[in-house]
This record gives C-alpha cells, structure tokens and sequence, in this order.
C-alpha cells in the first residue's frame, strides 16, 4: 500500500462518475434493475480495482462512486464506469426506458470518460487520520449550480464561521475556475480568496460559462478541498441533449469548513437553469439521496452523501438532506419555483436566448427574422457629412 513519505498515512483517489442512461416515464429514475447492474459490475472489480464503491442515483442520474488506488484520469476506472454505463443503458433499451443511454455521447471509449458526457469530479488524496467528505449530486440543472453554494461557505464568514474561528481555513482558498464556453481547450483561471473576491464572484455569477473545477487550501497548499464536473453537453453533442447535471467531491471539517457550515448555504435555495427541457430558471431544492424527479416540471434538485473514509474502504453514506429540518427548505424550494413557473415563457422565468441557442426556438426565430420589414419601407440611406 503507496503511503506519503514518511507519514505511513494512505494515498487514495475519490472518484464521482455521474451519467443519465435512460429512466422510467421519463426522466424520473432509473430501474431496479439498472442500479443493481451496476452495483455487481462494480463488485466484480473489487480487490482487483477498486477498493469500495457506491451506487447511488439522483433523479434519473445513476453515480458511481470508487475508491481506488489507480490515481485520477486513470484508463482502466473510467473504462469500468464507461462500462457499467454502457451496460444500464442496455438494460434500459431492453425495458423501453426513456433516454436509454442519453449522456453516452460518444460509443468508443478512448481512455477517459471526460468529453464523452458523464460528469466526472476526482482528487487524489493523502487521507488525513479522520477523513470526511461529501459527495454531492444534482439534478435538472447546470455545471455552475454550485458557484454560489460554494462561494458562500469557502469565502464568506457570514454563512462560514470558520473563516474566522479557524487559522488554517482563514488563510482562504484557491479556486481554479473554468471558461466552459471555450471548446478548442481547457481555459482556466486562478483566483485566491479574499483579495480575489470581487473578481471571483463577477465570474461565478454567470453560472453557464464560468465553473469551479476545484478548491485548495491557501494554509496547506497540497490539499485539495474540491473537486467538480465542468461537463457542457450541449458542446460535446452540438445540439440541447439534456442538462449537465454536476457532480461534486468537497472534504470537510479541520482545514476545510464543517460539514454543518455548508448548510447555510444549502438553504439560501438559489436560483439556476434547469427545469424541464433545461429551458428555464428554477430553485434549486435539496433532497434525500435516490429521490425521484418531481413531477412538478422538472425542480432541479442535489443531494449530499456524507462518508468518512481510512485506507480507501467507505464508512457510510449518511444522508445529509433526509433530516426534518430540510423539509422546511425543501417546502421554500416548491414555493419558489411555484411563484416563478407561473410565470411561464416569460423572461426572466425562462433562460436568455443565449442559453436556448441549441433548442427549437432558434428554428423559430430563423423563420421569423425573414418575415421583419423596416417600417414597411426599405432602409432609408445614411446621410453623408460633408467635409469641413
């Protein structure tokens, strides 16, 4: 077993692979039989590759979750989730699912899942003597949907008081945040927080460009806090195929926030693109783990699982949205989107053209472009001023 030098601690690499592969009366969830597919294919790989792992889904979205030793990107862990993937979307074909094998954009698997539809989020660590984390799921929504949740409780000390409390986590943090918008390359950027801040939330504001990929510890630089899908489905099919729906993996506690110090930020229940067709603007609600999507148009949704782990096995997951307390934010969340769906097509209930450029309206407004007249008439010519 590979240890740093000189800390006898275990190296272990946490691995979120997230993809929708079809659902039951569309995209609600995924079959009995789809997850437990996965979950033997997985187990057939234990020892072999895969210390432990969990099967979980949120809404229709199956994520598989490993522990390894093979480091991040490596070959032979994405080519198990490409195949687990390829395997519950066969399952769906057969059973007449909806969307059977819908983010598998791509059929030959070239060496990582990256770029092929799946949302990946993975960080090679050197386990610390307790180590916990979440792994955090949505649904229904966009890369960016957690920007905010993140900003608030990695740089402010209203919703973190550690930022105070803590010397380590006072120091602040470094995000790498990712241009999605640029296709021909990974674009990215450094920012530190607090003196970066204001750049840091003039980019994080625009949640369908700019997303985190990661967070690091300013105190302890080797350590990663974050580690999240970038994936844009939309540029990889070159046409709308479904929403984004991130993954995420976030350490807690000592130099990291608490695990309860997310929680605020949780609850501001925030708006994000999402909703049926991806086309609109909806709270974003937090809900148990394997909860089904609403059919209540399509309320973007994440859930957070909560494990420790010490030489890559897993202790858990606890599930942090099951307590009562959520259900009050989850009622706020049905409020919200209630009050901003009844606003139906009409902006800004509905996204930006900028963000519908791969539906059917465009189509429409082509057609409709030919059909403009200028008053009637033909451009008037433009007057010339003389020279003086």
């Amino acid at each position: 077993m590979s240890s740093s030098a000189g800390s006898g601690r275990s190296r272990v690499t946490l691995t979120a692979i997230k993809a929708d592969v079809g659902s039951i009366a569309g995209h609600t969830q995924p079959s009995p039989e789809m997850l437990q597919a996965a979950s033997q294919m997985l187990e057939a790989r234990r020892s072999a590759s895969l210390i432990d792992f969990r099967v979980t889904h949120t809404g229709d979205d199956i994520c598989l979750f490993m522990t390894h030793k093979r480091g991040a990107d490596a070959e032979e862990i994405h080519r198990l989730a490409f195949d687990v993937f390829m395997a519950a979307g066969s399952i769906a074909e057969r059973q007449g699912l909806y969307g059977a094998k819908q983010d598998l954009l791509k059929s030959d698997f070239s060496g990582n899942v990256q770029g092929m539809g799946p949302g990946v989020a993975e960080m090679e660590i050197t386990e610390r003597a307790a180590e916990p984390f979440m792994v955090l799921t949505a649904d229904k929504t966009e890369p960016g949907a957690f920007n905010l949740l993140l900003y608030l409780t990695f740089c402010d000390p209203m919703y973190c008081s550690g930022l105070l409390l803590s010397p380590d986590i006072g120091k602040g943090f470094t995000f790498t945040v990712v241009d999605v918008n640029h296709t021909e390359a990974e674009r990215e950027i450094t920012l530190n927080a607090p003196e970066d801040l204001y750049d840091l939330a003039t980019l994080l504001r625009d949640t369908g460009r700019f997303v985190i990929k990661s967070i690091r510890s300013r105190a302890h630089p080797e350590e990663q806090a974050a580690a999240l899908s970038t994936t844009r489905l939309k540029h990889i099919a070159g046409k709308y195929v479904g929403k984004d729906d991130p993954v995420a993996i976030v350490r807690t506690q000592r130099i990291f926030p608490a695990t309860e110090e997310f929680g605020l930020a949780f609850s501001k229940i925030p708006f994000v693109a999402g909703d049926t067709r991806g086309s609109h603007n909806m709270p974003l609600a937090p809900v148990p783990i394997n909860t089904d999507s609403s059919i209540f148009y399509c309320l973007p949704m994440v859930s957070a699982v909560g494990y420790s782990v010490r030489d890559g096995v897993l202790t858990g997951p606890v599930d942090l949205f099951k307590n009562p307390v959520w259900d009050v934010f989850r009622n706020k969340a049905v409020e919200k989107g209630a009050e901003i769906r009844s606003q139906g097509f009409f902006n800004p209930a509905m996204l930006g053209m900028e963000e519908l450029e791969y539906g059917g309206i465009m189509e429409r407004l082509k057609s409709l472009d030919t059909r403009f007249v200028l008053d009637g008439h033909a451009p008037a010519p433009r007057a010339v001023k003389p020279r003086s």
